[in-house]
């Protein structure tokens, strides 16, 4: 005699599929992140590859070969690690996913660019597939989704806040913002290469 299983509403069957859409989710960016901290197949190329000639490498081992750099490597792993974690708690799903969205697209951006077509392709559905479970994951919680638009898209008004010849000097004032930003920069490499400055010196006598 079998036992049955007792009855589940279908907001509940709704859930858990969202639970477990997060957790593929947060899981496959996991394991990307720890592969990329670990050199668990997640960029770099082998000794054999590295010998070849850059002619003789395809698209897709010349990109992976740039991205094993510092600290960039690093940066990507970490950042994917901390959006599963995200992803795996409902308290922080929906930041998990605005964090998960630009990096997956950009993944797919590069396998399109780089891979061949064959590669590309899976790749491209698969990511799709993870999309759909994004916003799923987002009109779960829409309501809060609804909140944090709100709070950060505000209504567009035609009332103006300042004169318009203050509009139209906008430009200038972002170039003279540029040159100010450029600074600090300048004071350091001026502290660490002086010699610089003294043939920027000689050359204008």
């Amino acid at each position: 005699m079998t036992a049955k299983l007792p009855a589940v509403s279908r907001k509940r069957y709704w859930d858990y599929f969202i639970l477990v859409s997060r957790f593929l989710l947060a899981y496959t960016f996991i394991h990307y992140g720890y592969g990329k901290l670990t050199n668990g197949g997640q960029f770099g190329i082998s000794a054999a590859e590295m010998s070849k000639p850059l002619k003789d490498l395809q698209l897709f081992q010349v990109m992976w070969y740039l991205f094993d750099h510092e600290p960039f490597k690093t940066t990507v792993g970490i950042l994917q690690i901390v959006t599963g974690l995200l992803l795996l708690f409902e308290s922080t799903a929906i930041l998990g996913v605005i964090f998960f969205i630009p990096v997956a697209a950009n993944i797919v951006l590069m396998d399109i660019s780089f891979m061949n077509n064959a590669m590309g392709n899976a790749f491209s559905f698969r990511f799709s597939f993870y999309f759909i479970l994004c916003f799923a994951v987002l009109w779960n919680d829409k309501e809060r989704v609804k909140i944090i638009w709100h709070a950060m898209i505000k209504k567009f008004v035609w009332k103006r806040k300042f004169p318009w010849i203050m509009y139209a000097l906008v430009p200038v004032f972002a170039i003279v913002l540029s040159l100010v930003s450029a600074i600090p920069n300048m004071i350091y490499y001026y502290i660490i290469f002086p010699e610089d400055l003294f043939k920027i010196f000689n050359f204008l006598k």
